[in-house]
């Protein structure tokens, strides 16, 4: 019988991960030919990704909730090869539309970009949460355990600063997560002027319902990263039924409440020596109240 276990610790969850993600099979991904109207959504890692695949969908298509995994209908490019998914194939409708992770120095040219950004605190805390009980064991790390991951290599800040400069070009909408959830109406609004899809009264209140938390907790199914879990259980030897929802409140701030005084400092000190030389904003506040007078 085989063993299938959850990663207790950094190496394990590196084996595990790196089981999953073939560098072939994203090579090809990121070979894809993206025509002027497509839409590729490339936050950081849970920053408001999924989030904003529902928005667009659901702009596109008047509401269609006819899927499995909303990573079907707004497919990922860097593992789409990897499950058998046809990236140059139409889509059921347009504009057609990816999701990625990407940095701009990767992404492929020739589309349009949505990238969401959040703090930097809170997409790490989510990131874990969305670990466990699917790649990790749950109880067995801390946050501080798993932090190291994502600050070693500093992917972050590096994302982030790839996409910063890149706000003002007319082929970028560059949003805050924290504004998204602010004044949803007003995502949603500049989210469709983007993408070129005419927003009447019954469109904005359709978006509003089916991109809602409510809605989407309710239908949580649809957002659960269904074809990667299969895959991870496949590939990777993960236990089968893995928690892999990606669906939780992600309230502003909520990283202060769970991330030590030492590994929030360990951020700001990442902050300083990537984010202010470049821009001179003292931290993650002053960026986006400087993106939002920009307007």
């Amino acid at each position: 019988m085989v063993t299938r276990n959850r990663a207790t610790n950094l190496k394990e969850l590196g084996a595990i991960l790196g089981a999953m993600f073939d560098e072939e099979k994203r090579q090809e991904g990121l070979a894809i030919k993206l025509r002027p109207t497509d839409v590729v959504i490339s936050p950081f890692g849970k920053s408001g990704t999924t989030w904003t695949q529902q928005i667009v969908h659901t702009l596109r298509t008047r509401g269609d909730t006819d899927f499995d995994d909303i990573s079907r209908v707004v497919p990922w490019i860097e593992t789409s090869p990897a499950l058998g998914l046809d990236l140059d194939a139409e889509q059921k409708a347009n504009p057609r539309a990816f999701k990625s992770h990407l940095s701009w120095d990767e992404m492929p040219r020739g589309g349009k970009y949505i990238i969401v950004i959040r703090d930097p605190g809170d997409a790490l805390w989510s990131m874990f949460k969305f670990m466990e009980g699917w790649f990790v064991e749950p109880g067995s790390m801390s946050i501080d355990d798993f932090a190291p991951m994502h600050l070693k290599e500093r992917h972050y800040f590096k994302h982030l600063m790839s996409w910063w400069p890149r706000r003002g070009d007319g082929d970028v909408l560059l949003m805050a997560f924290e504004h998204m959830k602010q004044d949803p109406e007003a995502a949603i609004r500049r989210i469709a002027a983007f993408i070129d899809v005419p927003l009447d009264d019954e469109l904005l209140q359709i978006t509003l319902n089916n991109c809602s938390i409510d809605f989407m907790l309710q239908h949580k199914d649809k957002f659960d990263d269904l074809l990667m879990r299969n895959r991870s259980e496949e590939i990777a030897g993960l236990p089968p039924g893995g928690d892999s929802a990606k669906v939780r409140k992600g309230a502003v701030g909520e990283h202060k409440k769970h991330l030590s005084p030492d590994l929030q400092a360990k951020i700001a000190q990442a902050w300083a020596e990537e984010i202010i030389p470049s821009t001179g904003y003292v931290d993650y506040a002053a960026m986006i109240q400087a993106l939002a007078e920009e307007g």
